[in-house]
């Protein structure tokens, strides 16, 4: 399969004063085309960092990061912030949406940032909307949306874009049960229709979604775990 995003002997060091904090210590991993993958491992593990050097949110201390054939880890901030909005997705615990904006206008947020919003976009951020089951909230905002709504916007804001890959962070961390699992049900059916995902989870059941599961610890991979295919049975998932 082709690899869509890899890194090499990943370093990523924090300095607090004369402190000097390893949260990776050379990671190397490949993403496939497809691909849906759960970084999992206890606080401190460095699955969060590994995740914003992904999304171009931060830029790694030593070693490479390929994104396709560009290799992200030597990009200035500028060149970082344009494959962020042409080539990532992003999916937060806390949504991110902006108060005073509707669904549709929530959405729509990545493309103001490019200054591409027109009627074509407008229909387009309509037609996400509608996937993810809020056609009837279309000019609701988020204090009128309950928590998997607010999810469902963002989600359909992280394909706005047609990203390559969608990073999501503790996706159904706010979230009860059922809605956890209409959340990663509309996740899996995004995986299913191509879209690689790699998310951050703590959760066992939720990372069970997952095709692959990377455990992390101290900053090194602990295991590299491929599942078997999903199966969906009476709203649990099965191996």
């Amino acid at each position: 399969m082709l690899t869509i995003a890899r890194v090499e002997d990943l370093v990523k060091n924090y300095y607090l004063e004369t402190v000097v904090v390893r949260a990776l210590r050379g990671v190397t991993l490949a993403f496939e085309q497809g691909d849906f993958v759960a970084l999992m491992g206890p606080s401190g593990s460095g699955k969060s960092t590994l995740l914003n050097l992904l999304g171009c949110l931060d830029r790694p201390t030593d070693g490479k990061y390929l994104l396709g054939d560009q290799d992200v880890s030597t990009m200035d901030d500028d060149q970082l912030s344009e494959v962020r909005s042409k080539y990532i997705g992003f999916i937060f615990q806390s949504y991110n949406l902006i108060a005073q904006y509707t669904v549709v206008e929530n959405i729509e947020v990545p493309l103001l940032y490019q200054g591409r919003v027109d009627r074509a976009t407008r229909d387009r951020c309509q037609r996400l909307a509608n996937m993810v089951g809020l056609g009837d909230r279309l000019d609701h905002r988020p204090s009128q949306l309950s928590g998997g709504q607010q999810q469902r916007v963002a989600i359909a804001r992280s394909l706005v874009n047609d990203p390559h890959v969608i990073l999501a962070d503790e996706p159904t961390g706010n979230l009860d049960t059922k809605t956890s699992g209409e959340i990663m049900e509309l996740l899996l059916a995004l995986n299913e229709s191509g879209k690689t995902i790699i998310m951050v989870t703590h959760e066992n059941d939720i990372a069970g979604w997952a095709r692959r599961i990377v455990r992390m610890r101290d900053g090194y991979i602990e295991s590299d775990t491929r599942l078997a295919a999903i199966v969906k049975r009476n709203g649990t998932v099965q191996h």
